[in-house]
């Protein structure tokens, strides 16, 4: 006799499928988020860490821009002292200079001259007098030029009316100051190294030295000659006298 199977399998089937369906869904759903929350974990993790470099990268630019501005106040602090330095450096080298100047003035002045005014603007001078005539401006001019504190005479201004009958002209003459040996260029300034110092030639009648000391000195002749003149003396006086004798 046929057995015939009356539950309903096709129904129960249908529901295995659909549990072993919702199982599948659940486990791709739970590996989705296991994978999603490690993929944000990882980039939190990364984006923590950069935020910390940057964060590191600005503290050491604020850093360096605090040392920055440091140095620059020292550059500073070292410019205005090296300013100091060449001042004070300038002033002990024209510190003589003064005394030579009014000694010069002095020295080159010649007769029916008279200055009224004096005026220095670093190496240029700027004298203002009074002479009797334009030859002895001239006189003056080429005192200067032969001067060593003093080159470079310009003559500005000369025009007769002076309140001195006397000394009836007017004169501005421009210098330049100087020092003996120092080489002046074509503007009149005195010429630089490269070390901004003032450019030094050759000490006036170093030359002329040199030639006279190369020489020999005619000490034996000078030496000789004293010798033999009284020699020469009394041989001369000598033979007067035996000539006179008889």
């Amino acid at each position: 006799m046929a057995k015939v199977n009356l539950l309903p399998w096709r129904a129960e089937r249908r529901r295995e499928r659909q549990q072993g369906f919702y199982v599948m869904i659940g486990v791709a759903a739970a590996a989705a988020l296991v994978i999603g929350l490690g993929a944000w974990v990882f980039y939190n993790g990364q984006i923590d860490g950069q935020n910390a470099r940057n964060a590191y990268l600005t503290d050491q630019i604020t850093q360096l821009d605090d040392k920055i501005k440091q140095i620059e106040i020292l550059d500073k602090k070292k410019e205005t002292l090296l300013r100091r330095k060449d001042v004070i450096e300038q002033l002990q080298a024209n510190r003589s200079q003064m005394v030579h100047l009014f000694d010069e003035l002095v020295r080159t002045i010649p007769e029916g001259v008279r200055l009224t005014s004096v005026k220095q603007d670093g190496a240029k001078l700027t004298l203002m007098g009074l002479s009797q005539s334009n030859a002895r401006v001239s006189a003056y001019m080429r005192n200067i030029e032969a001067s060593g504190w003093m080159t470079n005479p310009d003559l500005n201004v000369i025009e007769a009316g002076g309140g001195d009958k006397t000394l009836p002209y007017q004169f501005t003459l421009g210098l330049t100051l100087t020092k003996p040996g120092q080489v002046i260029g074509p503007d009149g300034q005195p010429m630089l190294d490269a070390n901004g110092k003032p450019q030094m030639g050759p000490a006036p009648g170093a030359a002329s030295g040199a030639s006279n000391n190369s020489a020999p000195p005619p000490a034996a002749s000078a030496a000789a000659s004293p010798a033999a003149s009284p020699a020469a003396s009394a041989s001369g006086a000598s033979s007067s006298k035996g000539g006179a004798t008889p």
